[in-house]
């Protein structure tokens, strides 16, 4: 029973109808590779950044080495070293620190970046995907017997609203007593 109706359905929809579930499904594909295409630059972007941060962190890995190596020599030499040595040593140590916690913060930036455009691409696709379905809600294509206070009646509630539907579709609607099936109406609100 399920399988005469939606046949005969299809039948009423004839070749306009199949031809507008055709382009829908042209422009759902081409909308699907963009958001595909997307994915993949922010894939890139995201791999760029792992490498950055990789790199900070063998930095950060080298001057903690070299800090060790500072710290090293200046207990060997303690008691071999001047007061001045002893100062520049110090010094040298210091700087080395300062340079492994500039290489941390840095990684550590360069992962909330990351993590940051990850949570923007998140957010654009799932806004993406709400306008997209918005804006089929908001659409209705007219089939043969249609009428704009039925469908105002069928869609609003009432079909005293269909002059709101007149109005939103005045661009492909000259005569509101005159609509034809398989026109693409914007429904308001």
């Amino acid at each position: 029973m399920a399988k005469d109706d939606e046949r005969e359905k299809k039948e009423r929809k004839g070749i306009l109808g199949q031809a507008v579930d055709a382009l829908s499904g042209r422009d759902e594909a081409k909308k699907a590779k963009e958001a595909e295409e997307e994915a993949e630059a922010a894939e890139h972007k995201a791999t760029l950044e792992r490498v950055n941060r990789e790199a900070a962190e063998a930095k950060a890995r080298a001057a903690e080495k070299k800090l060790k190596e500072a710290e090293a020599k200046l207990e060997e030499m303690k008691g071999e070293l001047t007061e001045a040595e002893r100062e520049a040593a110090k010094a040298k140590a210091k700087a080395a620190r300062e340079e492994r916690e500039r290489q941390r913060e840095k990684a550590t930036a360069l992962r909330r970046e990351r993590e940051e455009a990850r949570n923007l691409k998140r957010r654009e696709r799932e806004q993406a995907a709400e306008e997209e379905e918005e804006a089929k809600a908001r659409t209705y294509v007219v089939q043969s017997g249609d009428s704009l206070s039925k469908i105002a009646k069928d869609l609003l509630g009432e079909a005293s609203r269909w002059p709101e539907i007149f109005e939103a579709n005045k661009d492909k609607i000259k005569d509101p007593n005159v609509i034809h099936p398989g026109q693409e109406l914007d429904i308001p609100s």
